[in-house]
């Protein structure tokens, strides 16, 4: 036999061992054989060989062999035998070391390429920001700058108001009211009370809407510069997610494009909603590159079946169809070079793939390009936070 077979009686003495049991305790003396095979069996080996019929283990010896050990036995009342078997499972044991640690290896190198996705997607994130950053400033300055020119206007209005309160109160001290009533008229025309009082409503309200604006501004760029590292999945309102994107760009956006929404009635999505808004943002911006002077993009949405679909449509230059089949690889633009990273797309296609959806772009030279996303609306093996 190919493998090492010992012999022992029912009280445990060994009788016999074939050649491949004996070459694995080569080196001893002839007689000490069977006694050095036995000695690697542990102490309970035959004990539970013999209560249940057989046992099973593994062994390695002084030279790093590891050795499979079979014990059965037959019989009863000590008048039975055990058959030892010894299987050398040396290599097969380094193979599956080997195929471990190869596995350990592929985990961390996994482990390493999603921290490195992770990283890539935000810088890309971060990137789009940087770019949008000045006419951001912008969409904050307009705002800022008449609340401020407001605050001059009431710090005046204010001045007026305190002389007029004052005037009064000199006329409610005085033996005679009347006397001082020329001098209140004179202030009022003066202060224009009037238009104060009817101006004053207006110049509160366009601050209010003023810091409103910037304060809508800081979260939708809060929510873009988010890392998505710990968010859960949850469901969402997609139409925020857009006109949040849409507030975000509409600096790079107002000057050249007349903005379409043809809104469906959809329900809230299951997602992680900073991703997509990340999608959204790249198409809409690349959209905006397409249109060289004036042009119109549409955004549109729906639902069909168990999905919904976004699609974002311009009336740009268009994709020739060779550049079609490559606008989804990573680091492909065909923008001038320190224009774009080429990621944009690519980053947009993995996240929606991560999903559970699907991107698609029809074009034809001259006649714009249309990206159409469908998602599901529940997702499948994901839990809601």
């Amino acid at each position: 036999m190919d493998v090492g077979v010992l012999m022992c009686m029912g009280d445990g003495t060994p009788y016999h061992a074939n050649s491949a049991a004996c070459a694995l305790v080569v080196g001893q003396a002839a007689g000490d054989y069977l006694s050095a095979l036995l000695a690697l069996l542990p102490a309970e080996a035959l004990a539970s060989a013999r209560r249940t019929g057989r046992w099973y283990g593994e062994v390695t010896l002084d030279d790093a062999r590891v050795v499979q050990v079979h014990a059965y036995h037959h019989g009863s009342n000590g008048r039975g035998q055990f058959m030892v078997v010894f299987i050398d499972v040396t290599e097969t044991h380094a193979r599956e070391q080997e195929q471990q640690r190869r596995h350990e290896e592929s985990q961390q190198t996994l482990a390493r390429l999603a921290g490195a996705q992770e990283q890539l997607l935000q810088a890309e994130k971060m990137a789009s920001i940087g770019q949008l950053a000045a006419g951001v400033a912008h969409e904050i300055n307009n705002p800022i700058g008449y609340v401020h020119s407001n605050l001059g206007t009431l710090q005046e209005y204010l001045h007026g108001l305190f002389a007029v309160i004052e005037a009064y109160e000199r006329a409610l001290r005085a033996p005679d009211p009347r006397a001082l009533q020329a001098e209140i008229d004179d202030m009022r025309s003066r202060f224009d009370l009037d238009f104060i009082r009817s101006d004053l409503p207006q110049l509160m309200a366009e601050s209010r809407e003023g810091i409103e604006r910037v304060t809508e501004i800081v979260r939708n760029l809060k929510d873009f510069s988010y890392s998505d590292r710990d968010e859960s999945w949850r469901l969402a309102d997609l139409h925020a997610g857009l006109d949040s994107t849409i507030s975000i760009i509409w600096n790079e956006l107002k000057y050249k494009v007349t903005l379409e929404k043809d809104y469906g009635a959809l329900p809230l999505v299951q997602c992680l909603p900073s991703e997509l808004n990340q999608v959204f943002m790249n198409i809409l911006l690349n959209a905006s590159h397409a249109i060289a002077e004036r042009g119109r993009v549409t955004v549109a949405t729906g639902v069909r079946d168990d999905q919904v679909w976004i699609s974002i449509e311009d009336t740009g230059v268009g994709i020739p169809e060779d550049v079609q089949q490559r606008i989804f690889d990573p680091f492909y633009t065909t923008k001038p070079v320190g224009k774009g990273t080429g990621l944009g797309l690519s980053i947009s296609y993995r996240i929606v793939r991560k999903h559970g959806g699907n991107i698609e772009v029809s074009s034809s030279p001259g006649n714009g390009a249309c990206f159409r996303i469908t998602l599901p609306i529940r997702q499948p093996d994901k839990s809601l936070a």
